[in-house]
């Protein structure tokens, strides 16, 4: 007799289906797994003898086959301990075989036979809903999988023995609800910030449109503290970004007690970060930091000090929204729709340019220093803010500033304005960044002067076809901030300015 059950394998965030075949039979007592199992499904054996030990079972002395279909596709992960468990009792008589094929299964076992959690649940129970299966899941993670379908049917035992009296009848598992988790307390409001008036509206510009920032400027200008407290001026995340977001979440197991949160991502990983850290990969091609901060922001302090192969592997992602890792034998795509925001000194001291202040090394030291970030790399930036050191005035004296809660109301009124936009125009562009550059000309309307500023400009400062219809996505957005249909001149030079190096190169 051959007993079923159904799982999943993860490849990016799609959950593959996968048919665990249980065979229990004659021949020499062993316990086999085949189907290209990885070390941790191969070990699984002996977490499913343990557990069933201590849920008063035991393996007949018979050959046991686990046959993990499709035989091709590799398994990997903890999670196929359920359903081979599972599938051993069903061939045994333990549980009703039938009841198992309404489900998908996965969970971790442990040897007094209580279930761990495990990574991917929400891909799974996505999966599972779309083949019409409902989900059986470990207890921990069944706020998690209740997010799929308000009425796919989700049991989440806290034990393997929990499980079986309820499909004895003997026990009522109850339906897991979604939680999500609460507004962050302390947040870090703009209205703290000191000064920095240039680069309070930079940081407004790029959260209204979603555009990348670079910021330069000496040690102790405040370029960390201006970008951590970007996520108080951005909008919440949208039922279907949610999900996306949620989803690689969970496949990297961030995802605590199950909990959802709507607020964007920030990812602010160290700038000692390997490609396979930042882009995704390494053995089982896990996302990286620029797919954990879909939909959200990824800070990248003292950027010149990554490696320069690792931050050309971000052009990539920047352009196309999404993070391929290719392996020989098979090939992964993680969603990548992230906003950049970078900070940097203008030089390895960090001084250059700093009145009354002379490096030792002159102009080489700065040159040297800005040569590691390649000019593709920065093509796809469309702010570059310069972000002086604050003065004993500005500290002392402060004028009244703005909180993020007024800036953040500006930041969501043109964010609506760009998403009906591109609604209307059947696109699924949420903002002016990520608008297509053919429908970019149509969408900024420009004026006949505007059309004539544009076009000295871009012969003048040598503007690269990005580099122009970035121009225009940045005055785009600098119109809806005034609630404008037409881009102005006003509009055009404003977004021309944000583009200082290009300017300083051309001057030079």
């Amino acid at each position: 007799m051959v007993s079923r059950v159904t799982t999943v394998a993860f490849q990016g965030i799609e959950a593959l289906p996968v048919d665990v075949q249980i065979q229990v039979g004659p021949g020499m007592v062993a316990f086999t797994i085949v189907g290209l199992p990885d070390k941790a499904v191969a070990e699984s054996r002996e977490r499913v003898r343990a557990a069933l030990h201590a849920s008063g079972l035991a393996l007949p002395a018979k050959r046991v086959t686990v046959n993990l279909a499709p035989a091709d596709l590799p398994k990997e992960g903890s999670h196929y301990d359920l359903p081979i468990a599972l599938g051993v009792m069903a061939a045994i008589g333990a549980i009703p075989g039938d009841m198992l094929a309404n489900y998908a299964v996965l969970g971790e076992l442990g040897l007094d036979g209580r279930l761990a959690p495990v990574a991917g649940v929400l891909p799974a129970a996505m999966g599972a809903n779309a083949l019409g299966k409902g989900l059986i899941c470990p207890a921990q993670s069944g706020a998690e999988a209740a997010w799929a379908d308000s009425d796919m049917h989700i049991l989440a035992p806290v034990s393997l023995i929990q499980l079986a009296n309820h499909f004895k009848g003997t026990q009522v598992l109850s339906r897991p609800t979604a939680k999500l988790q609460g507004a962050p307390d302390g947040l870090a409001d703009l209205g703290e910030v000191k000064g920095q008036e240039t680069a309070k509206r930079a940081l407004e510009i790029a959260a209204a449109g979603g555009h990348n920032l670079l910021m330069c400027g000496p040690p102790g200008a405040g370029k960390s503290m201006l970008a951590s407290r970007l996520p108080s001026i951005l909008p919440p995340l949208r039922p279907r970004e949610l999900l996306e977001v949620s989803m690689i979440a969970s496949l990297a197991g961030e995802l605590a007690d199950g909990r959802l949160c709507d607020r964007r991502p920030f990812r602010a990983p160290h700038h000692s970060a390997s490609m396979a850290a930042l882009v995704g990969g390494g053995v089982k091609a896990r996302p990286g930091e620029v797919s954990l901060a879909h939909n959200g922001v990824l800070f990248l302090d003292e950027l010149p000090e990554f490696n320069p192969q690792v931050l050309d592997s971000l052009r990539q992602p920047l352009e196309t929204g999404e993070a391929v890792i290719a392996r020989a034998n098979h090939r992964v795509s993680y969603p990548a729709r992230i906003q950049l925001i970078a900070a940097m000194n203008p030089c390895r001291c960090g001084h250059a340019g700093e009145p009354g202040h002379q490096c030792k090394r002159g102009a080489r030291c700065a040159s040297e220093y800005q040569a590691r970030l390649s000019g593709p790399l920065l093509d796809r930036i469309d702010l570059r803010i310069d972000v002086p050191a604050v003065t004993a005035a500005d500290l002392i004296a402060p004028a009244p500033s703005e909180p993020s809660s007024v800036i953040a109301e500006r930041v969501a009124e043109a964010r609506i304005i760009q998403r009906d936009r591109y609604f209307a125009l059947g696109l699924s562009s949420a903002t002016n960044a990520q608008a297509p550059a053919s429908v970019v000309e149509n969408v900024a309307a420009l004026d006949a002067t505007g059309i004539q500023f544009l076009r000295d400009a871009a012969t003048n400062l040598s503007l690269t076809a990005r580099g122009y219809h970035r121009v225009l996505k940045l005055a785009r957005t600098l119109a809806d901030l005034d609630g404008l249909e037409t881009v102005g001149k006003i509009h055009l030079a404003e977004a021309l300015s944000y583009r200082g190096q290009d300017v300083a190169r051309q001057a030079a």
